[in-house]
């Protein structure tokens, strides 16, 4: 390919044949991306849960069954509904029940909610979960100061609910936070992600999600990160959750999908800042992130219209803008 661009800078080149050249080139340069891209990508929303978790200003609870209702008539295939959480750490969550109870359920919609623990595992199960995720962290200083134990800590206090959700058939989702950095650590070992990635998948976890929480990767990182972790957990796997802080959240979700990645985490409206940088930008969008798919070919059962409908909906019961690049654009078309 070095040698192709070189010859593209030769000053003697007719520009007939240079025209003719470069369009073979670009079109090889297409069919080899093109190769190495999944046909589907499964969407999995989070801006119900992730995204309005730390909203300060409580959201009522029929705004949300709204939202996770708008978005399955969307075609998402994975709508994240609610945390099961005490109410005395994310009061934004204190209506789960009435949340799980109120949605209207859609054939072939999964919509799984956070339990950090057993007790959270079983109070889910009663509101009418039927699937589950599990929140653990890469960095040791992120899992002291966000859920007060240490990464091994942590995933012993998993064990058991994996063991209940195994005893109740129930699936479960593992999170992996601060793969490509931390607030408190900085820079995080792949390895690192890696161990804690391949302990969860080995618990039982069918699906490993590896968040950058603060939104500090970029393409290369990713794919050093990626390269670690497939070489202990498979990647059909595992999926990406990335956050647009420094604005490289869909060239990371592109280099994913370059390595195999068919899973991609997302926010409505890019619902959710990011906590640690004052101002800055969260989860990124799910309209951008299907925008972006739509046009590389790849397909994902999400009606682009349809979201960015869901989209407004929940930024006007907001009062504040989308955060979404496509919705943008689409509102000054």
């Amino acid at each position: 390919m070095a040698a192709l661009s070189t010859a593209l800078k030769w000053p003697r080149l007719p520009s007939v044949a240079a025209a003719v050249f470069q369009r073979a080139l670009a079109s090889t340069t297409s069919a080899a991306v093109a190769q190495s891209l999944p046909e589907h990508v499964k969407i999995v929303e989070v801006g119900p849960r992730d995204g309005l978790q730390n909203e300060k200003v409580i959201v009522p609870a029929d705004v949300k069954i709204q939202l996770i209702n708008l978005l399955s008539e969307a075609g998402l295939a994975v709508v994240e509904a609610t945390s099961f959480v005490s109410p005395k750490w994310v009061p934004q969550m204190a209506d789960q029940q009435q949340v799980m109870q109120g949605i209207q359920r859609y054939p072939n919609v999964s919509y799984p909610v956070l339990t950090p623990n057993l007790k959270g595992f079983e109070t889910a199960l009663k509101a009418g979960a039927r699937e589950v995720a599990i929140f653990g962290a890469a960095s040791e200083m992120f899992s002291e100061r966000n859920i007060n134990c240490s990464i091994d800590e942590s995933l012993q206090r998993f064990e058991e609910v994996m063991k209940a959700a195994k005893d109740a058939n129930v699936p479960v989702r593992g999170y992996v936070s601060c793969v490509l950095g931390c607030p408190y650590e900085g820079n995080v070992s792949p390895i690192k992600v890696a161990e804690v990635a391949k302990k969860l998948y080995s618990m039982g976890c069918y699906e490993i999600s590896l968040g950058d929480t603060i939104g500090v990767g970029t393409p290369g990182s990713m794919h050093k990160m990626l390269a670690a972790v497939i070489k202990e957990v498979p990647v059909s796997a595992l999926a990406v959750h990335c956050h647009d802080t420094y604005g490289q959240a869909l060239v990371n979700i592109f280099a994913a999908l370059q390595m195999g990645i068919c899973t991609v985490d997302s926010s409505v409206a890019g619902l959710g800042g990011c906590p640690y940088a004052a101002g800055a930008s969260g989860n990124v969008a799910t309209e951008d992130v299907v925008y972006m798919l739509n046009g590389l070919g790849i397909r994902t059962g999400v009606d682009l219209q349809k979201l960015m409908e869901a989209g407004a909906f929940i930024c006007k019961a907001l009062k504040r803008k989308t955060n979404s690049k496509v919705a943008q654009a689409s509102c000054k078309l």
